[in-house]
Formats: structure tokens, C-alpha cells, sequence
């Protein structure tokens, strides 16, 4: 239906509606903007929800061993996500649809003004021209009158036998005048009333209907983009619900994540301090012992066994830390040296129980493991900028980099001073002798750097230590009570230009005293611990090492203890030493994790 033929005269009407519509873009544009803003402060007052409830870092490590905080923290980051997506729909609601509608607001405004404009132009032409053929008509109608009342004259006239003749024509050529006067008003207003029929015509069969036609295509335009407006906002929340959904099925996992035995068995990891359970007290018994006393000839008692032993109360919690003793001997000394911080960790962290500290060790071998990794990436990284330096000068001065690899080889020194000293608290931890020692020789490799000739051949590696298998001859005349000659001298030496690295390869436990080895298949029985795949080919030229070919797989029996070189046993069931950085290792431990 066409508002030019069903709304012909109801052109102010029309004006009104189109402005309601206007009314309605922008009241809708300002619901955007309310619900934006709504949005943003939903996400903003849940982002600092997950901020106040955010583990602090002191409190990260403490919590982050057990299931139900790491669930929480998940929950939180997922909470933090969802609220981002409320902040998409603000964002995308602002920048598409409000954007959209204000520019829609805008040409619906300038095209409604510029037809309503237009129509109301020809409204006041065909008001015009209804006027001018008011006025013609009156001009007509007046006239007629004037014409008749001269007639009415001339006809008095001429019938009054008292008038002369002069007077008679007198009255003749006023109504002749009159009567001309007549036509020519009423030929004007037929011509009027032509010409007003004319533009009343146009007006409402072609100017004004072209009009409402307009206005109509601007409004039905308007209606169109509206629902397509409608329709984008809800697109808007749509596109976001698989993310939201995503959001929520995350934290359903981190539910599901929780474990109460495996979140006590970390209580159990986290606090348990290994000491032993205090076993029966002894009962002493007095009448046993009678020590005379030289004082006064009378008998003391004295109990049998005056030192606890091991596994009594001495060994608990509470009684396996020493008091330091004090008394008449402390009186004159220092009181700076008196004022002991108790609560300062030591470095061997001998302070803690043995099962804590054991955790601490191996956490702290496993820093400086890394940090020599990555120590030794940067030296082999400068060594080649050395190299590509001494082949092409122009490229830069090589003995720029003497200072930096220099630097770099005293704190590899350094690490591996620590990562021995470390080994040797962990085996102290663990009831072993110290079967690991690091001896960096005088040309260690904070002063090999000064001529550059530091040796990185891949194909030219330390020897692997020597392996020997120990037999009843070997272990003849050493005991474990001997602390000089137990263990046997089980080391090798392996010698570089920069460095020398002694080290010791079987640990306390694998040696065995001389009555158990009886059974030859007992000798160095060592559990797999793990795989590993050879990265590269390497040839065995020393005793106790093997040769592998690339991508042999092999079990590893002993990992590396600090001196590039791990234990591994091929398929022939042939074992000993590889160099580390040769092969690629996965650790069965790794898989509990």
C-alpha cells in the first residue's frame, strides 16, 4: 500500500510519524549506550572480584601443591575470561551498532527534513493558486454586481421621459463599460479556476503522492535497518556464548580436578619430616649399677644406658636439634657473637627436617642445573660469534669478546663449585658418602678464553669414567668401618684443555661389602629409570663407555650426576657411560608429575 493514494490528506500526520520514528532510533540508541555501559561495569566488578581473591605470591607456592586452591585459581582465570566477554559486548555494541544507528539517526533526520520540506513547497503553491482564484472569483463577482446595478441604471434611465438623451447615453456607455468589465473578471477567473484545477491535479496525483512515496521508502529504510540492528545485537551475545560455554566448562574441570587423596598425600610431601617414630623408652633399672660415692661412701645408680638410642626421642621433631650450650664459658665473650639468629636458613638447609631438605636440595640442584644450561648456551653462542668474527674481521673485533666469555666461564666455574657442594649436601641428606666432587683445575675456563682456542669439536668429548667391576679381590681388606680406605678408589679422572672434572661413579648404596657378592647376577643391578634416544652417533674409546648409533633407543640406569655423562643399558643388554648432551632423555618420574 502506498501512503500517496491512502494518505493523500493526511500529509501533517505523516510528519508526526516519521518524527516518532526519529524519537524511537534515538531512544533505542540510548539503550545501547545503558546497557554498554551495564556491561562494562559487570566486567569491570568481576575482573576486580578475581583481583581481590587472587592468591598473593606469598601465598602461591604454599597453596599451589594442592588440588583445591589450583581449582580455585583456575576458576578465578576463567571468571576473568567470562568477564572479558562481557566486555566484547559492550565493545562490539558500541563500535558496530551504535555507530550504525547514529549515522542511520542522522540520514533519516536530513532525508525526512528535505522531503518534508519539498511537500510543504508544494503545499504552499497549491495554496497559492487556491487564493488567486478566490481572488479572481471575487474580482468576478464584484464586477457582475457593478454590471447589473449599471444595467438596472441605464434601464431606469431610458424609461424616464424626464432625462435628456445625453443623460440616457450616459447611462448606455456606463453599462456597456460595466458589462465589459464583467466578462473580462469572469474570463480571468475561468482562467484561474483552469489553472487551479491544474495544480490541484498534480498536487494530489503526482507531487505530493512522490512525496509520501519518499517518506515512505525513508521509513520502511528505517524500520529495515532497525530490525537488522535488533538482530546484530543479539548476534553479538551469540558469537560469545560458545566462549562463555567454553569459560564454564572450565571451570566444571577445574572441579573435577580436585583430589583429596592426591591433596594428602601433598600434606604428607609437604610436611612430613622424616624423622623416625620415637621407639619404647628403656626401662633403666638402678639396682644394676651402684657407683660409690667418694663423698660420703654412699652408692649412686646409674643407669645402664645413659645415651638414648638411635630412633628415641633425641631423634623426633623436637629432639633432634641440640641445644647450644651456654654457661660460665659464654659470660665474657662477644655479645654480638652471643645473638644468634635462629630463624636464619642455612645454606645446607640442616635445619629443616630430612625430608624438607631433601626437597630443597634436589630444588636447588635443579636451579643451578638449569643456569648452567643456559650459561653454557650463551659461552657456545659467543664462541661461534667469535669464530664467524676471526673468519670475516670486518664483521666485528674477536677479542671484544675475550672479557664476556671469560665472565661466562667463571660463573660456569662457579655453578659447578655450587651444583658439587650441593650434591654432596644431598647425598650428607640422604645417609651417602659424597661420591660426586668437582675440582676445577687453574685452567679453568674463566682463563682458557684469553687465546680462544676453547676446543668444541662435537666430535671430541671428555672420556667417559672408567667402569670396574667390582669382585671379591677387588673389595678384599675394605670395610665400611675403615673411613680411610672404604670406599675403594672407584674414580677416574678425565682431563681437557680448559678444565679437569674428577668425579666418583657409583653412589654408597650400589657399593656392596665383601660377603654380598657371592652371586655375580647381583652385581650393579641398576633399575631403568627411564629412555632415551641418541641424537647423535658416538664411538667408545674409553673403558666404561659404550658406543650408540643416532636414534638408537636405549633405558638409562643412572642420570647424569653433574659430569656429562649418563649411565645407559642398549637392547643387547650392553651398559655404560654416554655423553649427555648427546642423547634425549625421558625420565619415568616425569609421567607422575
Amino acid at each position: 500500500m502506498s501512503w500517496g493514494t491512502e494518505l493523500w490528506d493526511q500529509y501533517d500526520t505523516v510528519a508526526v510519524h516519521t518524527q516518532k520514528g526519529v524519537d524511537f532510533c534515538e531512544r533505542f540508541t540510548n539503550f545501547l549506550k545503558e546497557r554498554s555501559h551495564i556491561e562494562f561495569e559487570y566486567a569491570k566488578n568481576l575482573k576486580r572480584l578475581v583481583k581481590n581473591y587472587q592468591p598473593k605470591k606469598k601465598d602461591e607456592e604454599e597453596y599451589g601443591q594442592f588440588s583445591w586452591a589450583r581449582a580455585f585459581w583456575d576458576l578465578l582465570k576463567e571468571l576473568h575470561d567470562l568477564a572479558g566477554q562481557h566486555e566484547v559486548i559492550a565493545e562490539n555494541t558500541q563500535g558496530n551498532v551504535m555507530k550504525d544507528l547514529s549515522n542511520l539517526i542522522q540520514d533519516y533526520k536530513q532525508d525526512r527534513k528535505k522531503e518534508l520540506q519539498e511537500g510543504a513547497k508544494i503545499q504552499e503553491q497549491l495554496k497559492a493558486s487556491l487564493a488567486q482564484l478566490e481572488k479572481r472569483e471575487k474580482q468576478y463577482e464584484k464586477a457582475f454586481r457593478e454590471a447589473e446595478k449599471a444595467t438596472d441604471a441605464y434601464r431606469r434611465a431610458d424609461a424616464d421621459i424626464n432625462l435628456s438623451r445625453a443623460e440616457v447615453e450616459k447611462h448606455r456607455n456606463n453599462m456597456m463599460l460595466k458589462s465589459q468589465q464583467s466578462d473580462d473578471c469572469k474570463n480571468e477567473y475561468a482562467s484561474q479556476l483552469q489553472q487551479t484545477n491544474q495544480h490541484q491535479h498534480e498536487h494530489y496525483h503526482t507531487h505530493m503522492p512522490q512525496v509520501f512515496q519518499r517518506l515512505q521508502n525513508i521509513d520502511e529504510n528505517r524500520i529495515d535497518k532497525m530490525k537488522s540492528y535488533i538482530k546484530q545485537s543479539a548476534d553479538i551475545e551469540r558469537n560469545i556464548i560458545p566462549i562463555i560455554n567454553t569459560c564454564i566448562d572450565g571451570m566444571v574441570k577445574a572441579s573435577d580436578s580436585i583430589n583429596a587423596v592426591e591433596d594428602s598425600r601433598s600434606v604428607v610431601n609437604k610436611y612430613k619430616s622424616g624423622y623416625p617414630i620415637p621407639s619404647d623408652i628403656a626401662f633403666d633399672d638402678l639396682s644394676n649399677s651402684q657407683v660409690p660415692d667418694g663423698r660420703n661412701g654412699n652408692t649412686l645408680t646409674t643407669p645402664k644406658n645413659l645415651n638414648l638410642e638411635k630412633g628415641s626421642v633425641r631423634q623426633t621433631v623436637s629432639g633432634g636439634k641440640s641445644k647450644k650450650r651456654t654457661g660460665i664459658l659464654g659470660l665474657f665473650s662477644s655479645s654480638k657473637t652471643n645473638v644468634t639468629r635462629s630463624d636464619d636458613p642455612k645454606e645446607d638447609f640442616s635445619d629443616l627436617p630430612p625430608s624438607q631438605r631433601k626437597k630443597q636440595l634436589l630444588k636447588k640442584i635443579d636451579s643451578i642445573k638449569k643456569e648452567i644450561t643456559r650459561e653454557t648456551a650463551e659461552r657456545e653462542g659467543m664462541l661461534k660469534m667469535k669464530d664467524v668474527y676471526v673468519q670475516n674481521p670486518a664483521l666485528g673485533d674477536p677479542n671484544s669478546l675475550d672479557k664476556k666469555i671469560e665472565e661466562n666461564g667463571e660463573k660456569l666455574d662457579s655453578c659447578r663449585k655450587e651444583l658439587s657442594k650441593f650434591v654432596s649436601y644431598l647425598d650428607d641428606a640422604e645417609g651417602k658418602k659424597s661420591t660426586t666432587s668437582l675440582a676445577v683445575s687453574d685452567d679453568s675456563l674463566s682463563r682458557s678464553t684469553s687465546d680462544g682456542s676453547v676446543n668444541r669439536d662435537p666430535n671430541i668429548i671428555p672420556p667417559p669414567p672408567s667402569i670396574q667391576q667390582p669382585n671379591n679381590d677387588v673389595y678384599t681388606g675394605y670395610s665400611r668401618n675403615s673411613s680411610n680406605n672404604w670406599p675403594p678408589p672407584y674414580s677416574s679422572s678425565r682431563t681437557r684443555s680448559d678444565e679437569v672434572i674428577y668425579c666418583s661413579i657409583p653412589d654408597d648404596d650400589e657399593l656392596h661389602s665383601p660377603d654380598e657378592f657371592e652371586d655375580p647376577e647381583i652385581l650393579e643391578q641398576y633399575p631403568v629409570i627411564g629412555t632415551c634416544r641418541a641424537l647423535y652417533s658416538f664411538t667408545a674409546e674409553n673403558e666404561g663407555s659404550v658406543t650408540m648409533e643416532e636414534n638408537e633407543e636405549m633405558s638409562v640406569l643412572e642420570q647424569d650426576q653433574g659430569d656429562g655423562w649418563t649411565r645407559v643399558r642398549k637392547k643387547d643388554e650392553g651398559e655404560g657411560f654416554v655423553p649427555t648432551s648427546y642423547i634425549q632423555i625421558h625420565f619415568f618420574d616425569q609421567d607422575e608429575v
